[in-house]
C-alpha cells in the first residue's frame, strides 16, 4: 500500500454533474484499490462514495455505489500486480464475487476473498456498500498454495469464527472517521488476519490444517473480545474465562504469559483503560 497514504479520505461523486459521476467513482475506485476496469448498469444517475483508511498493515475501505459490474483482466494484472488480497464484506444490497471458476454470493454480513494476481469480477445487483480490506498476499497465515482453494468461497458473517471476523470488521468500520490510533495498530490488523485465515479453514472444513499459532492467536483474540465485553461484571474471572472457552485454567495463564501478563493483570488494565478514556470523554463530563 502506499505509505504516503492519508490515515483516512473521503471520495463522493455525488455532487459532481451527472455526466462526470461514474467515470469518476471508476477511476478513484481503480486507483484506491489496483487497476480495474468497470460498467454501470444503474438507470439513472449513478452516486457512490469512498473512505480509505489504514490499520496497521491492512487498507480499510467502505465503498458505495449503484448496480456496478467491476472486473480485474489479464491486461490491467500486466499493467500492475502488487500481489494483494482483498475481502469484500457486504454491508448493504447483494453481490456476486467470480473468480478461479467459483462464485460466492455476498449478502450483508458475508465476505469472501479474491486474490488480485489473477483475474476476478464482482457484480453488484444494486445500491450497495461493502467493506473491502486489503493486503499483501504474504500476511496471511496460509500453508503454501492453498490460498487458491480460498478465493470466492462465501464466509458466513452470522456464526462460526467468520461471525467474529465481521463483527471485528464492522467494529473498525465504526471508529469515528480520522481516527488515527488505529493507523499504527499493527497488533489489530495482525488479530484481523489471523481471525481470518482461522475462519477461511473452518469454511473448508479442514481445520486441523490451521497452524498451531493461528489456532492460538484466534482464540486469545476470542478471549480478549469476551473479557471487554463483560468488564463491568464484578463475577469475572479466570475460571469464568476458561470455562467458557472450554480450557482450563492453566491454559488459560499459558495463553497470557505469551503476552508477558495474566488473565487477572489483563482485566485490570482494561478496566483502568476504559475508566481513563471515560474520564478524558467530554460526553461523560458533568456541568458544575
Amino acid at each position: 500500500m502506499n505509505k504516503d497514504q492519508p490515515v483516512s479520505s473521503l471520495f463522493s461523486c455525488n455532487d459532481l454533474p451527472a455526466g462526470e459521476q461514474f467515470d469518476a467513482w471508476r477511476e478513484t475506485v481503480s486507483n484506491a484499490f489496483v487497476p480495474l476496469d468497470a460498467k454501470s448498469y444503474t438507470v439513472g444517475t449513478f452516486t457512490g462514495e469512498l473512505l480509505t483508511g489504514v490499520v496497521g498493515s491492512l487498507q480499510v475501505s467502505e465503498v458505495s455505489g449503484g448496480a456496478v459490474e467491476v472486473c480485474r483482466m489479464p491486461d490491467a494484472i500486466r499493467r500492475s500486480d502488487p500481489g494483494y488480497v482483498k475481502l469484500g464484506m457486504q454491508i448493504r444490497g447483494y453481490c456476486v464475487l467470480t473468480q478461479d471458476d467459483r462464485e460466492a454470493a455476498l449478502i450483508p454480513g458475508d465476505f469472501s476473498i479474491y486474490d488480485t494476481r489473477r483475474p476476478y469480477q464482482v457484480s453488484f445487483e444494486g445500491d450497495f456498500a461493502q467493506l473491502v480490506v486489503m493486503f499483501p498476499h504474504e500476511l496471511i497465515h496460509l500453508p503454501p498454495d492453498a490460498l487458491n482453494d480460498m478465493t470466492a468461497r462465501r464466509v458466513s458473517g452470522r456464526r462460526g469464527i467468520g461471525g467474529l471476523v465481521s463483527k471485528l470488521l464492522v467494529g473498525i468500520a465504526e471508529q469515528p472517521r480520522g481516527v488515527e490510533e488505529l493507523s499504527a495498530n499493527q497488533q489489530l490488523s495482525n488479530g484481523v488476519l489471523n481471525l481470518l485465515a482461522a475462519a477461511l479453514f473452518e469454511q473448508l472444513g479442514c481445520e486441523s490444517n490451521v497452524q498451531p499459532e493461528t489456532n492460538r492467536a484466534a482464540l486469545l483474540l476470542q478471549i480478549k473480545a469476551f473479557i471487554d465485553a463483560r468488564l463491568y461484571d464484578p463475577e469475572l474471572s479466570s475460571h469464568l474465562i476458561a470455562r467458557a472457552h472450554n480450557i482450563s485454567p492453566r491454559n488459560l495463564q499459558k495463553m497470557f504469559e505469551g503476552e508477558g501478563t495474566t488473565a487477572t493483570e489483563w482485566i485490570r488494565r482494561r478496566r483502568l483503560e476504559h475508566c481513563r478514556r471515560d474520564l478524558v470523554d467530554p460526553r461523560l463530563s458533568v456541568d458544575p
